[in-house]
């Protein structure tokens, strides 16, 4: 085996605080790539600020730093390894599960001559790559010199010199920072009046005090490809990505599937090709690699926009909607072993050189918070908003919108037909043309009333193949609605809703009577659903690895077992008040269960976790946390327990109703005892002590 043998102990950099662009999805890179290197024999150390974190805790490595990320801490830390005895002196640092922060923090450390003073290599990337790749300037020159077309552009250091970049290439311009995160000082300028204001900004939000000044391709599609590399110059490409939104929106905050639904084969061969060799020149290192390239959706001209020579935020996704664990395996390639030599984790036969094949289709959906802030801007730009997101898994296109839908925890039961429809024209094509976050429901609300596809494809710049899906859901509503009750549908229409991704509530609410009567004839028909397993190879070979998802199909690939088994329902996406501390309690709650003996399940819909690893519980559910899901799921595997607090503060779907028909009944037996009239909880909550109605003590001015 190629293993470096010399290496016997390694630092991996944390992210540092959750920040937007920045989350949980490096604390799972991290975490991940701790446990690849530990089973190798390798001493772990890992520093990070954040306590909120998995990688923190002392299950994930040898040695635990809870420090601030600078130079500084980097170098106590490696002192005391070399000056104790009890602890292995450090070999090598992996700064490449650590985001941005980690590979600005090796630069830096680079630069001051901490690793070579220590005699330190720094393994998964270098130097010159992560210096052209934030470089703007460097990165054009590159792309140039090696034949891969990039949009015009003029680096600019200063007001004047910015100024002189937009008389020669001319307005729409987008100005990008060098060495910023998730867009941050980034935007477009489409008239020459926004332009001081834009270029002041941008060159204020760059460390380096620079921006490129680029000719805007709005319009364009984007596409994103998740790759490795090994030290003999083998390349796997895991997953292409393709963004709902054109250009002009942070992939961030744009919906995203997987596989690509509107590249041609052609355009789609020429971008691996593109991608390949655009890794092979950034130097010489072995890890993953993150390119975005853009396309003109007339000519499928390409560009390249972006490379990220690590982990990304989109490998998290990558890894989830594949099930190929690209920070385990690009840790393992970083300490020198080659592609061809690792195991696929999920079939436990096939090689890590094989590609993914997906048989479904995945959906990411940003969720965002502007309701916590009153007056915020809703409209998304090139500066990433959101601070979380969700992933769906489904048979069709539809049916993962729909379920990603569901999953958002915003009072949503799918894409429309759930009474927040809007009705107002003018006031839906306002929200089509700026971009707002709720723009995918202003889509439907848009076709619904009557809209042209081609107006609706004209005013977002979203493919005509994801506007005419859309359209069919609108098409079946009309359908649905010459019924009067759930007894009239047709058996075969009934089950083409819901392989559409509809909830029984969507489809009450379309005929105006009870969720429950819908569920009632649902089953009494035998509609169900079954579970199919991410195999990373679609079904080509067989897996080892429980990871499932739900749809309408007649095979269940979802054996129960016998054994005594608890349930853990996951925290949802991440949202202002509800972060990666409770992805956290989750992860703790399989593994306590675990250890007196019970098969765990993780049921969850946050692709950034650790909680929804693949081998992290006996089974993995990556479905929404929503009632009508989770009930299929119970019924399906009958546990013994479901652990639900892992996830407060926001209730589940399991007690939302229950919970509501205790508080009114609560509120009853006040009354009639003469309690205190003003709204109280059914629970109090008092250092994890649950109280009855009857330890409520009496309100001294009720009495």
């Amino acid at each position: 085996m190629p293993k470096d043998k010399s290496i016997k102990s390694i630092l991996i950099i944390g992210s540092g605080p959750i920040i937007i662009g920045q989350a949980c999805e490096f604390d799972y890179s991290g975490s991940q790539a701790s446990r690849s290197l530990r089973e190798e024999g390798i001493q772990v150390a890992l520093i990070n600020s954040n306590p909120a974190t998995i990688m923190t805790d002392p299950v994930t490595a040898d040695f635990i730093y809870l420090r601030p990320l600078t130079p500084e801490s980097i170098e106590r830390v490696i002192q005391e390894h070399q000056e104790n005895p009890d602890l292995p002196t450090l070999d090598a640092v992996l700064p490449t599960m650590g985001g941005q922060t980690a590979l600005n923090l090796a630069i830096e450390c680079e630069k001051l001559g901490i690793w070579e003073k220590y005699n330190m290599r720094m393994i998964g990337v270098d130097t010159d790559a992560i210096e052209t790749t934030e470089n703007r300037e460097a990165f054009r020159k590159l792309m140039i010199s090696i034949g891969i077309d990039v949009a015009p552009s003029i680096i600019a250091n200063s007001y004047l010199e910015g100024k002189e970049a937009a008389q020669k290439i001319g307005f729409p311009l987008v100005i990008r920072p060098s060495y910023t995160l998730g867009g941050w000082g980034g935007g477009f300028v489409m008239v020459e009046d926004e332009f001081d204001e834009a270029l002041k900004r941008g060159l204020d939000a760059s460390p380096s005090h620079e921006v490129l000044v680029e000719k805007a391709v709005l319009g364009w599609k984007e596409f994103e490809l998740e790759l490795l590399r090994d030290k003999n110059d083998n390349v796997v490409i895991i997953c292409t990505v393709e963004n709902l939104d054109p250009m002009g929106i942070h992939t961030g905050d744009s919906i995203t599937i997987a596989p690509a639904m509107t590249l041609s084969d052609t355009a789609y061969q020429r971008m691996r090709d593109q991608a390949i060799q655009i890794m092979r020149a950034l130097g010489e290192f072995a890890g993953g690699c993150n390119v975005q390239f853009a396309q003109n959706p007339e000519t499928e001209k390409l560009i390249a926009i972006e490379v990220n020579p690590r982990v990304s935020r989109s490998s998290a996704l990558a890894s989830k909607a594949t099930g190929y664990p690209i920070a385990k395996i690009a840790a393992k390639l970083a300490i020198g072993y080659t592609l061809d030599e690792l195991k696929n984790q999920i079939t436990k036969t096939t090689s890590a050189y094989f590609e993914p094949t997906l048989d479904y289709v995945i959906v990411k959906m940003p969720r965002w918070n502007f309701e916590k802030f009153h007056g915020a801007d809703h409209r998304l730009g090139l500066q990433m908003k959101s601070v979380g997101e969700v992933m769906a898994i489904g048979r069709s296109f539809n049916e993962a919108l729909q379920k990603a839908c569901q999953s958002q925890e915003n009072n949503r039961n799918g894409l429309g037909a759930d009474k927040k429809e809007w009705m107002r024209t003018e006031d839906i094509l306002e929200r089509l043309e700026k971009v707002y976050d709720d723009r995918i429901y202003r889509v439907k609300d848009a076709l619904r009333l009557g809209i042209p596809s081609r107006t609706v494809q004209k005013m977002t710049g979203i493919d005509n193949w994801f506007i005419d899906q859309i359209k069919d859901l609108v098409k079946m509503e009309d359908r649905l609605l010459r019924f009067n009750v759930a007894e009239d549908i047709l058996p075969d229409f009934f089950m083409e809703l819901k392989k559409n991704g509809y909830s029984d509530a969507q489809i009450a609410w379309m005929l105006r009577i009870t969720e429950k009567e819908v569920t009632a004839q649902r089953k009494k028909l035998g509609i169900r659903r079954v579970y199919k397993m991410v195999d990373t190879c679609a079904a080509e070979f067989e897996s080892k690895t429980n990871y499932f998802y739900s749809t309408f199909d007649d095979k269940n690939e979802s054996i129960r077992t016998d054994k005594k088994k608890i349930v853990v329902l996951g925290s949802g996406p991440n949202r202002i008040g509800q972060g990666i501390e409770f992805d956290y309690c989750c992860v703790h709650g399989v593994l306590a269960a675990k250890e007196v003996g019970y098969e765990t399940i993780m049921v969850n819909c946050n692709p950034e976790t650790v909680s929804t690893d693949y081998d992290l519980a006996d089974k993995l559910y990556f479905e929404p946390v929503y009632w009508e899901h989770l009930e299929e799921i119970l019924e399906h595997e009958q546990p013994d327990g479901v652990i639900v607090q892992a996830r407060w503060p926001n209730s589940p779907e399991t007690r939302r109703r229950p919970a509501q028909k205790r508080l009114e009944h609560h509120r009853h037996f006040l009354r009639r005892h003469g309690y205190c009239r003003r709204p109280r909880p059914f629970f109090r909550h008092a250092q994890g002590t649950r109280h009855s109605v009857s330890e409520i003590r009496r309100c001294p001015r009720c009495r």
